[in-house]
C-alpha cells in the first residue's frame, strides 16, 4: 500500500502525465446503445484527418470494417455490395452517409475507391494506426496482412450511438456485415 501510493505520489508530481491504473481497464467490444468512440481516421491523404465523431453527429451512418483494401473478399464481395447498393441502403434505412474503414494508409484507400468508382457512394477513410478498430475493440491479427487488422463488421450509427451492430463471428467471414444484411435484411 505504502510502494503504491508513492508511486502514485512520484508520478503525480509530472503534471504531463496520465495516471491509469491498467489492472483495472478492460476492454469490451462496443455494442448497440454504446456512443462510437472518439477517433480520427484519414480520407486520401495524411493531411486530411477526419474526426469519426463530428461527421456521424446529427446524422444517421453506416460504417463497415474490412481487414484490408484490394484483398479478395473485401474487393469482390465486401465493398462492391455497398457500392452497388449505395442508393438502396441510404433510401430504405435513412442512411445520410456510408463509410468504409481499414487499417491501411489513406493513399491505398483513396486508390482503392477510385479502382470501385466509390465517389459519392462510399467513403473509403483509413484507421494507419488501427486506433479507431482498437476502440472499439473489433480487432484481429492477421499476420499474412501485416498484423493487426479491423474485423470484418457493419454498424447502424444515430447521432453518434451505435443502434445496429453486426461483427463476423470469425472477424474475417463474409456473412452478417454484407450490404444486403443491413437493417436486419
Amino acid at each position: 500500500m505504502q510502494l503504491k501510493y508513492c508511486c502514485f505520489k512520484l508520478l503525480s508530481s509530472f503534471p504531463h502525465r496520465t495516471i491509469r491504473n491498467f489492472s483495472s481497464t478492460v476492454m469490451a467490444q462496443v455494442k448497440v446503445g454504446d456512443k462510437l468512440p472518439a477517433g480520427e481516421l484519414y480520407e486520401d491523404s495524411p493531411a486530411n484527418k477526419i474526426n469519426i465523431n463530428d461527421v456521424c453527429n446529427n446524422k444517421k451512418i453506416v460504417i463497415f470494417g474490412v481487414p484490408g483494401a484490394f484483398t479478395p473478399g473485401c474487393s469482390k464481395t465486401h465493398l462492391p455490395g455497398y457500392v452497388n447498393n449505395s442508393d438502396k441502403i441510404k433510401s430504405e434505412n435513412g442512411v445520410d452517409e456510408i463509410i468504409c474503414v481499414s487499417v491501411n494508409d489513406p493513399f491505398v484507400m483513396s486508390a482503392w475507391a477510385k479502382e470501385h468508382n466509390a465517389a459519392g457512394k462510399v467513403r473509403l477513410l483509413a484507421d494507419p494506426a488501427a486506433s479507431f478498430v482498437k476502440a472499439l475493440d473489433l480487432t484481429v491479427n492477421l499476420p499474412p496482412l501485416g498484423g493487426l487488422r479491423s474485423k470484418r463488421f457493419s454498424m447502424i450509427v444515430k447521432n453518434n450511438e451505435i443502434v445496429e451492430l453486426n461483427v463476423e463471428p470469425d472477424g474475417t467471414g463474409l456473412s452478417c456485415s454484407l450490404a444486403e444484411k443491413l437493417g436486419g435484411k
